[in-house]
């Protein structure tokens, strides 16, 4: 545990070598990366985190405390509470939108950045907004069950379909989260974080080698991790077929892979 911009974080290490950090989605945790972890850390210092909100770290109750700018604080807090001058950043969805910022921010402490089904509510930020006040009023009246469907939307069935074993592992850890995290964390971050086209300015600019990876039937993501890969000079592009949100528990190896590969050409000198 970390005390980090005055709230607990939780963070695991794993390994040994040049550090990745993993920055997980909305409706997972540090446990989400579990597939990586074991692979990953065999030849690396393996970091993954629970972002405040998410139990065992801290829970604030106000509202001001939740939003992506604080997030990206929390990583910086985090790497500097770690002493590592620069890491391998990689996040999915939620994680995957404050590694991109954080780059664009912090360009200095990254090796590389691994963005992965980002970009939900870009193409349409005003039903984001909507839903995150639904969200925090069912979670309010009812608790995390009031919305555990939300791990059967139609861009997560296709893990359900792949994998009902490891879906219902991850639904079971969803009901786990904090209710209050939860609706705080939706309404501060996903409702509020800027579109991926706002940021086109600084994707033209980002000179960090980056991974873009999505799920072709992701629909909220494909046309923004287009946007990054036109945008962002030294982008790669990874399209998994049949595949939705959660491509790191949907296609463990194949993710491990495009990964493996990607992060041996940036450390080998090359291009993404």
């Amino acid at each position: 545990m970390a005390m980090i911009n005055g709230v607990d974080i939780y963070y695991e290490e794993t390994g040994k070598g040049f550090p990745i950090i993993w920055c997980h989605e909305f409706c997972g945790d540090h446990r989400s990366w579990e597939n990586q972890v074991r692979f990953f850390s065999r030849n690396y210092r393996t970091i993954t985190y629970n972002a405040r909100g998410y139990p065992p770290s801290g829970v604030p109750l106000d509202p001001q405390a939740y939003s992506q700018d604080q997030s990206i604080e929390d990583l910086r807090g985090l790497l500097d509470h770690l002493e590592i001058e620069k890491a391998h950043l990689a996040g999915l969805s939620m994680g995957g939108s404050v590694v991109l910022n954080f780059g664009l921010k912090y360009p200095e402490r990254a090796k590389s950045l691994i963005v992965a089904g980002a970009g939900t509510g870009s193409d349409a930020p005003g039903e984001m907004q909507t839903r995150a006040a639904e969200i925090a009023k069912k979670v309010g009246e009812g608790g995390m069950r009031a919305i555990e469907d939300f791990t059967r939307s139609p861009n997560r069935l296709q893990f359900l379909r792949k994998d009902p074993r490891g879906w219902q592992e991850f639904a079971d850890q969803f009901m786990q989260h904090s209710p209050e995290g939860t609706a705080l964390t939706f309404q501060g971050v996903q409702a509020k974080r800027p579109t991926v086209y706002s940021l086109e300015s600084g994707l033209l600019a980002l000179k960090i080698p980056t991974l873009i990876m999505i799920g072709d039937e992701d629909d909220g993501c494909v046309s923004p991790g287009l946007f990054m890969k036109r945008c962002i000079p030294n982008a790669g592009l990874v399209m998994f077929p049949r595949s939705g949100h959660v491509i790191n528990l949907e296609e463990p190896a194949l993710f491990n892979a495009m990964i493996q590969d990607f992060l041996t050409t940036v450390e080998s000198g090359g291009e993404a």
